[in-house]
C-alpha cells in the first residue's frame, strides 16, 4: 500500500511555508521590512534559532535579504520581468504605451469582472477604503498623493480576483507605470481631462465592485482605460502640433 509513516514537520519549515504563502499572495512585498527577529519569533511562536533556520532557507530561495544593520527584507523579486534595455525601448517608443494600455484593459476588466464575483467582503472593503483615501487626497489638492492610490486602486482589484500569476505580473508592471515608463499621470491634465473625471470612474468602478455587478465592473474598468488611452493621444498629437507651431512662428520672425 502507498503509505508512509507521517513525520512531524519541522518549525522552520512551517514557518518557511507561511513566509511563501505571505509573499505568494501579495501581502508581504517587495522591499518591505519584516519586524525583528525578537518580534517575528513572537508572533510565529517559535523559537529564534527555528527562525533564523527558516530565514536562511528562504534567503538561499531568494525571497528574503538580510542588510547589515538594517533587517531582514522581502526580495525585489519583481522588476525583472523585463530586462533594462527593454524597458529603455519602452519609454523610446509611443507605440509601447497603447500597447500597455490594451494590456492593461483586457486583463484588469477580466480581473475586475472575477473580483465583482468572487471577491470576499474585506477585499471589497480594501478597495473602498482606498477610494476613500483618493476622496481625501483629491480634496487636499494632492495630486501626487492621488495618483499613488490611482494604482494601489487598480492594484486592490487585482489581488481581490485571487488570481497570483495575474497579480505579479501587474504588479511588475505597475513598478513600471510608478517609475514613469509608459506614462505620466499629469500628461493628461493638458487635455481637458480633469482630476475629478478620473475620480468619478474610479468611483463608478468601485459602485460596480459593491453591487457586484461582475458585467458593470469590467465595462467601467474598459471605459476607464479607453478614456486614459484617448487622453494621452490627444496629448502626443498636441505636441507634434506645437512642433510645427513653433517652426511656423521661428520662419514667421526670423
Amino acid at each position: 500500500m502507498p503509505f508512509r509513516p507521517v513525520q512531524p514537520e519541522k518549525l522552520s519549515s512551517a514557518v518557511v511555508r507561511q513566509v511563501e504563502e505571505l509573499i505568494l499572495r501579495g501581502i508581504l512585498r517587495p522591499g518591505e521590512r519584516l519586524p525583528s527577529e525578537r518580534e517575528l519569533a513572537e508572533r510565529l511562536g517559535v523559537s529564534r534559532p527555528s527562525l533564523r533556520e527558516a530565514v536562511a532557507e528562504l534567503q538561499d530561495k531568494g525571497l528574503l535579504v538580510t542588510r547589515a544593520g538594517a533587517g531582514i527584507y522581502v526580495a525585489e523579486v519583481l522588476g525583472n520581468a523585463f530586462s533594462d534595455a527593454l524597458i529603455r525601448l519602452f519609454s523610446e517608443h509611443e507605440e509601447a504605451v497603447f500597447d500597455y494600455i490594451a494590456f492593461r484593459r483586457d486583463l484588469e476588466s477580466l480581473a475586475a469582472e472575477r473580483a465583482a464575483r468572487a471577491g470576499s467582503e474585506t477585499d471589497l472593503k480594501v478597495v473602498q477604503a482606498i477610494l476613500d483615501k483618493m476622496e481625501a487626497a483629491h480634496l487636499r489638492g494632492d495630486a501626487e498623493e492621488e495618483a499613488k492610490l490611482d494604482a494601489q486602486f487598480h492594484m486592490a482589484i487585482i489581488e481581490a480576483s485571487h488570481n497570483t500569476i495575474m497579480l505579479h505580473m501587474m504588479r511588475s508592471m505597475f513598478e513600471l507605470l510608478r517609475k514613469g515608463v509608459f506614462y505620466n499621470r499629469k500628461a493628461l491634465f493638458k487635455q481637458r481631462t480633469t482630476r475629478a473625471a478620473l475620480l468619478d470612474q474610479h468611483r463608478a468602478i468601485n459602485a460596480a465592485l459593491q453591487a457586484r455587478d461582475p458585467e458593470a465592473a469590467r465595462d467601467t474598468v474598459i471605459r476607464h482605460l479607453d478614456f486614459v488611452e484617448d487622453g494621452l493621444a490627444q496629448d502626443r498629437r498636441s505636441d507634434r502640433q506645437e512642433v510645427f507651431a513653433q517652426l511656423r512662428f521661428q520662419h514667421e520672425t526670423g
